[in-house]
């Protein structure tokens, strides 16, 4: 490289780390004037319930280090360790342990106190003992997986034989119903997202914690599938559409986790029941692109894993190591996934099946399909109560 060059590229980073040497040393906010302390602000990412009291899971937001000084349970102070102890920085965690008896079924009222006086409540609306990792639990939490994702998506699997019978036009409404199905789903996960974010702690950037992951995903996702253009086989797309589907089980996983996790068990059994119909629907999607295809048995067992599994260890993961920062983070990816495959869907559409009779994208039999799709998730969906 010659010495032009150097200077080409050396002189722009030069002046700019000049700028901010200065900034440091001349520190033009501290002239203007100072004004009232930072307000102390944490989040409580996770509230387990123990045998002999209350264990949170808490940020700090603040830029400057907080220090917990008291805790009050139902207005009275309570005796209070500290894991780690000391000032708690910011975005550093620690768990708070209160030991307190606290009675089943009851709501009690959590306040912690900070040195300067600043006041933060939280509420127990029930208290039940949080469940501990267990051998016999994990099974029996996988066996739930296994109910609410892979077999429901393999029964919806087994209507292939009828798909593959449809002329062009009955075919097309079925890709365009998946599309519909797809659409519902990123909807779905993208507004999950959301409101995790909104839970999470503001140092994460809210809305960003799902947006990012979401185009990065898309993007990543669709460079992939760029690499065979004009190829647009069948096999490939339902590989998409499963990994996008087991995405999406995942945080279905999450959802039924964390909510038994917090002892929420009706909540619990209607997300089973709810899910459970819901992802019937999904193993039709993921068998429509295969119409074209010689597809042998193993072949659907390997899709029927990667869209219903991932149910299992998102159950796992809700229930015992839940946060809500990780979990809107995954749901962009999820959301990401899914936008992807309906875009492989579409391409696939147009080459394969729209092509032979010039019909035009959003033709009767395809509106139709869209609207159907989106229907039908949106009436299984209301047996979801979250």
């Amino acid at each position: 490289m010659g010495s032009s060059k150097v200077w080409l590229y050396g002189l722009p980073i030069a002046a700019l780390s000049l700028l901010i040497a200065a900034f440091l040393l001349i520190d033009p906010v501290l002239r203007v004037g100072t004004g009232p302390p930072p307000a102390e602000t944490f989040t409580v990412e996770r509230l387990t319930v123990t045998e002999h009291g209350f264990a949170a899971k808490i940020r700090a937001d603040s830029p400057e280090p907080m220090v917990f000084a008291q805790v009050m349970v139902d207005g009275a102070y309570w005796v209070f360790t500290q894991d780690p102890p000391g000032p708690l920085a910011r975005m550093e965690t620690a768990w708070v342990v209160i030991d307190f008896p606290w009675i089943a079924d009851e709501v009690h009222h959590l306040r912690f106190i900070t040195s300067t006086g600043a006041t933060f409540e939280y509420t127990v609306d029930v208290a039940l003992k949080t469940p501990r990792p267990s051998l016999s639990l994990l099974v029996d939490y996988a066996l739930l997986g296994i109910f609410v994702g892979f077999v429901p998506v393999a029964l919806g699997m087994f209507f292939f034989p009828v798909i593959r019978s449809l002329r062009p036009e009955g075919l097309e409404f079925v890709l365009a119903l998946t599309v519909g199905l797809l659409a519902y789903l990123f909807i779905d996960m993208t507004f999950e997202g959301l409101e995790l974010a909104e839970n999470a702690s503001a140092l994460f950037g809210g809305p960003t914690l799902v947006l990012i992951p979401m185009v990065l995903t898309l993007v990543a996702l669709l460079a992939v599938g760029n690499r065979s253009r004009g190829q647009h086989d069948g096999l490939q797309v339902a590989g998409f559409m499963a990994l996008g589907i087991g995405l999406h089980n995942f945080g279905e996983g999450l959802a039924i986790g964390a909510s038994f996790a917090a002892n929420e068990i009706a909540m619990g059994a209607y997300l089973v029941v709810g899910f459970t119909l819901h992802n019937t629907t999904e193993g039709v999607g993921v068998v429509s692109p295969l119409v074209k295809e010689r597809v042998a048995f193993p072949l659907f067992a390997g899709l029927a894993l990667l869209a219903g599994l991932p149910t299992v260890p998102g159950i796992w993961i809700g229930a015992f190591s839940f946060s809500p920062h990780w979990a809107a983070a995954f749901f962009g990816v999820g959301a990401g996934a899914v936008l992807q495959v309906m875009v492989e869907i579409d391409r696939f559409l147009n080459s394969h099946v729209r092509v032979g009779d010039g019909r035009p994208r959003f033709s009767r039999t395809s509106v139709a399909g869209y609207f159907t799709g989106v229907a039908i998730m949106y009436g299984t969906s209301l047996l979801i109560v979250i």
